[in-house]
């Protein structure tokens, strides 16, 4: 009789056990919320929480709320989505810079994607750290990566687009800086973003790769500055092959007409590639662009698709 008792309970127990870990493998979402009804109150006990190497997408949603994180999303923790309530009310918030603590550039992030696959939607990535040197806010390394109706936010070095071999898209973002505050090795689509310039200072300081067809890309956006800066340069070079096109973008009077600008007193320019086709507004001085910059033709110009810019081994299209 004890014996029967005993198969009983452990075929319940092996049961019970079972359905739980279907149970696991199967929940394809978390709920993070400061006030303790989702399933976590940070965002990093979420991300943690997912399984590693996962083939299949997991949605973290996030309540709106400021949460003050020095979030990491780490490589094994693929096919992330942190989708908040609004960019405006959903804010991931830290204020490390370059020379605090021994912090320098490249770990001076609030939020750092390391991991492949990884989206975000209707979130903030903001550094406070203020106008005290290079402050990143987001550091993207992983591949294929998206970023749709979200806010970035800093002063210097803002948004860092890391990785040689990788792809990033960014949708209707807002992105703000004041010192080369999109800057990176990465090949990256900026469609339909706002670009506001908070200092007379550079956007851009792409580092491309030699050989790589394609840097950054901006397509269909604008870029804006408070009516008290009037000397903002496009981009300078922080490698000597830095790739940067503006297609179709609305450029204030904050441009300067020369465009570009070398870096410092090295020869980067000289083997960059710079260019602009269908620019408007009050930015765009015809013939007046530094002479080792392009204005594309029509013809170059549709081989500024996403799916050209993006075209390789994997025939990645973002939001497929």
């Amino acid at each position: 009789m004890e014996t029967g008792i005993k198969l009983i309970v452990f075929f319940l127990c092996y049961s019970l056990i079972s359905f739980t870990s279907a149970a696991q493998r199967q929940r394809t979402g978390y709920r993070v919320a400061q006030d303790g009804s989702g399933d976590f109150r940070t965002i990093q006990d979420a991300v943690n929480a997912v399984p590693d190497n996962s083939t299949k997408r997991i949605k973290i949603s996030i309540k709106a709320g400021t949460y003050t994180e020095k979030l990491v999303i780490p490589a094994a923790k693929k096919q992330i989505s942190l989708i908040g309530e609004s960019a405006m009310q959903t804010i991931i918030s830290f204020g490390d810079y370059s020379g605090k603590d021994g912090i320098n550039t490249f770990n001076s992030h609030t939020v750092l994607v390391l991991a492949d696959g990884f989206q975000a939607e209707n979130i903030t990535f903001q550094n406070t750290a203020g106008p005290v040197g290079q402050a990143v806010a987001l550091h993207v390394e992983g591949d294929q990566c998206v970023f749709i109706n979200c806010r970035i936010l800093g002063n210097q070095d803002t948004l860092l687009t890391s990785g040689d071999n990788s792809k990033q898209y960014y949708r209707n973002c807002y992105i703000e800086g004041t010192t080369d505050f999109i800057f990176g090795s990465a090949t990256a689509i900026f469609e339909k973003c706002t670009i506001y310039s908070k200092k007379n200072s550079y956007i851009t300081a792409a580092s491309t790769p030699q050989g790589h067809k394609y840097g950054y890309v901006f397509l269909g956006c604008t870029l804006k500055a408070d009516s008290a800066f009037k000397k903002v340069y496009l981009g300078r070079p922080w490698r000597p092959y830095a790739n940067v096109v503006f297609i179709d973008t609305k450029m204030g009077d904050h441009i300067l007409p020369e465009g570009w600008h070398a870096w410092n007193n090295t020869d980067n320019h000289k083997t960059t590639f710079y260019a602009e086709y269908g620019s408007t507004g009050p930015g765009v001085i015809a013939g007046a662009r530094v002479p080792w910059s392009k204005q594309l033709t029509a013809e170059e110009a549709k081989g500024y698709t996403i799916k050209q810019i993006f075209n390789g081994d994997s025939q990645w299209i973002p939001l497929k």
